[in-house]
């Protein structure tokens, strides 16, 4: 039996350390661990995940405020008003093609539009078609914008919601 619920300091923490510990060396998922959860307890965004058991297997991440780092400065991403992101869409392996995304996004959305967001954007490597192609699905079909960040094309579609 699947939960679905905001995260908790206890599940993020378990994410996070999942992350570290397969990119060792990669100082980055250090500062993000620490970031998110931050950024979650100020309530800057919220992270919602699918639970197998004690486990979260996957999650998303729905970005409420300009200052978190993966949308600062990019008001056509998230303006901290009536526009937000989502991002940080991940599922273990072993979980994939069961709907859980897509129940992690509508929960999202679900909870965007209780705090009066319009819009609502995501991103997806360009390289990645797969992902792209269910973002579609998902009705994320305007274009936003692009740019590149770590040598990767990344293409934001947004829907209104």
């Amino acid at each position: 039996m699947f939960v679905y619920r905001r995260a908790t300091r206890d599940d993020l923490e378990k994410i996070w350390d999942k992350d570290i510990l397969a990119h060792p060396g990669d100082e980055r998922y250090v500062r993000w661990k620490r970031e998110y959860i931050n950024n979650n307890e100020g309530e800057k965004c919220i992270t919602f995940v699918v639970l197998d058991g004690e486990n979260p297997v996957g999650q998303i991440t729905l970005i409420l405020s300009c200052e978190c780092s993966s949308v600062r400065n990019r008001i056509e991403l998230c303006d901290g008003v009536e526009r937000a992101n989502m991002n940080a869409f991940r599922i273990e392996k072993e979980y994939e093609g069961q709907g859980h995304i897509s129940k992690l996004v509508k929960i999202a959305e679900e909870e965007a539009k209780k705090r009066n967001v319009k819009f609502l954007t995501i991103g997806s490597e360009a390289k990645e078609s797969r992902n792209l192609a269910i973002y579609l699905h998902f009705g994320y079909t305007e274009f936003v914008t692009s740019f590149t960040e770590d040598n990767e094309l990344i293409l934001f579609y947004g829907k209104r919601i």
